[in-house]
Protein backbone atom coordinates (compact mmCIF):
# COMPACT_ATOMS: atom_id res chain seq x y z
CA UNK A 1 0.00 0.00 0.00
CA UNK A 2 1.12 3.02 -1.35
CA UNK A 3 0.07 6.00 1.28
CA UNK A 4 2.04 9.59 1.86
CA UNK A 5 2.00 11.86 5.36
CA UNK A 6 -1.07 14.04 3.67
CA UNK A 7 -3.22 11.22 4.01
CA UNK A 8 -3.04 11.35 7.79
CA UNK A 9 -3.31 15.09 7.48
CA UNK A 10 -6.61 16.42 8.98
CA UNK A 11 -7.55 20.53 8.45
CA UNK A 12 -9.42 21.07 11.24
CA UNK A 13 -10.71 24.74 9.08
CA UNK A 14 -12.71 22.44 7.15
CA UNK A 15 -14.07 20.31 9.92
CA UNK A 16 -17.83 21.48 10.71
CA UNK A 17 -18.49 22.29 14.15
CA UNK A 18 -21.71 19.62 14.98
CA UNK A 19 -23.48 19.75 18.47
CA UNK A 20 -22.56 16.89 20.83
CA UNK A 21 -24.95 14.22 20.81
CA UNK A 22 -24.56 11.40 23.23
CA UNK A 23 -27.81 9.55 24.45
CA UNK A 24 -29.63 10.26 28.06
CA UNK A 25 -26.70 13.48 28.52
CA UNK A 26 -27.55 17.08 28.27
CA UNK A 27 -24.91 18.27 25.84
CA UNK A 28 -26.03 21.89 25.12
CA UNK A 29 -23.91 24.27 24.16
CA UNK A 30 -21.20 21.52 23.75
CA UNK A 31 -19.77 21.19 19.93
CA UNK A 32 -17.47 18.35 18.38
CA UNK A 33 -15.25 18.36 15.77
CA UNK A 34 -13.50 15.26 15.13
CA UNK A 35 -9.96 15.01 14.53
CA UNK A 36 -9.71 11.40 13.51
CA UNK A 37 -11.66 7.59 14.24
CA UNK A 38 -11.23 4.64 15.44
CA UNK A 39 -11.81 1.47 13.70
CA UNK A 40 -14.96 1.08 15.19
CA UNK A 41 -16.16 4.79 14.29
CA UNK A 42 -15.71 6.62 17.64
CA UNK A 43 -13.42 9.58 17.45
CA UNK A 44 -10.82 9.09 19.74
CA UNK A 45 -9.47 12.63 18.77
CA UNK A 46 -11.23 15.73 18.94
CA UNK A 47 -12.03 19.36 19.75
CA UNK A 48 -14.88 20.68 21.90
CA UNK A 49 -16.59 23.85 21.67
CA UNK A 50 -17.93 24.68 24.82
CA UNK A 51 -20.71 27.87 24.86
CA UNK A 52 -20.56 30.31 28.04
CA UNK A 53 -21.97 28.31 30.92
CA UNK A 54 -21.83 25.11 29.23
CA UNK A 55 -20.88 21.70 31.13
CA UNK A 56 -20.67 18.30 30.70
CA UNK A 57 -21.45 16.02 33.35
CA UNK A 58 -19.45 13.75 36.25
CA UNK A 59 -17.77 10.90 34.58
CA UNK A 60 -14.94 8.11 34.34
CA UNK A 61 -12.12 7.92 32.19
CA UNK A 62 -11.42 3.72 32.24
CA UNK A 63 -8.20 4.22 30.06
CA UNK A 64 -7.56 8.03 30.75
CA UNK A 65 -7.40 10.89 28.97
CA UNK A 66 -5.22 14.14 27.40
CA UNK A 67 -6.63 17.88 27.12
CA UNK A 68 -4.88 20.78 25.81
CA UNK A 69 -6.93 24.30 26.13
CA UNK A 70 -6.52 26.21 22.58
CA UNK A 71 -9.00 28.45 23.97
CA UNK A 72 -10.96 30.29 27.09
CA UNK A 73 -11.12 28.65 30.28
CA UNK A 74 -12.65 25.35 31.50
CA UNK A 75 -12.47 24.10 35.13
CA UNK A 76 -11.88 20.48 36.16
CA UNK A 77 -12.17 19.65 39.44
CA UNK A 78 -12.20 22.90 41.05
CA UNK A 79 -8.65 23.80 39.01
CA UNK A 80 -9.17 26.73 37.06
CA UNK A 81 -6.92 25.68 33.18
CA UNK A 82 -6.51 28.56 30.80
CA UNK A 83 -5.17 28.78 27.19
CA UNK A 84 -2.10 26.77 27.18
CA UNK A 85 -2.69 23.92 29.51
CA UNK A 86 -2.64 20.51 29.54
CA UNK A 87 -3.90 17.65 31.87
CA UNK A 88 -3.33 14.19 31.70
CA UNK A 89 -5.92 12.55 33.70
CA UNK A 90 -5.02 9.03 34.08
CA UNK A 91 -7.25 5.76 34.56
CA UNK A 92 -10.23 5.62 36.16
CA UNK A 93 -10.12 9.60 37.14
CA UNK A 94 -13.55 10.48 37.67
CA UNK A 95 -14.08 14.80 36.72
CA UNK A 96 -16.74 16.72 35.14
CA UNK A 97 -15.94 19.96 33.02
CA UNK A 98 -17.73 23.51 32.98
CA UNK A 99 -16.63 26.32 31.42
CA UNK A 100 -17.87 29.94 32.52
CA UNK A 101 -16.30 32.07 29.85
CA UNK A 102 -16.53 29.41 27.14
CA UNK A 103 -13.55 27.36 25.92
CA UNK A 104 -11.82 24.59 23.10
CA UNK A 105 -10.36 22.04 23.93
CA UNK A 106 -8.53 19.69 22.01
CA UNK A 107 -8.77 16.10 23.92
CA UNK A 108 -7.29 12.52 23.33
CA UNK A 109 -9.83 10.06 24.61
CA UNK A 110 -8.49 6.12 24.05
CA UNK A 111 -11.88 4.63 25.62
CA UNK A 112 -15.11 6.05 26.12
CA UNK A 113 -15.84 7.78 29.32
CA UNK A 114 -18.71 6.36 31.67
CA UNK A 115 -20.97 8.84 32.79
CA UNK A 116 -21.84 8.43 36.60
CA UNK A 117 -24.21 10.97 36.97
Amino acid sequence: MDTKIEDYVVNSDSVEWRPLKENGIDTKGIYIKALRYDKNGRPPSFLLRFEEGANYPYHNHPAGEELFVLEGTCIIEGAVLKKGDYLYTPPSFKHSVKTETGCVLYFIVPEEVEILE
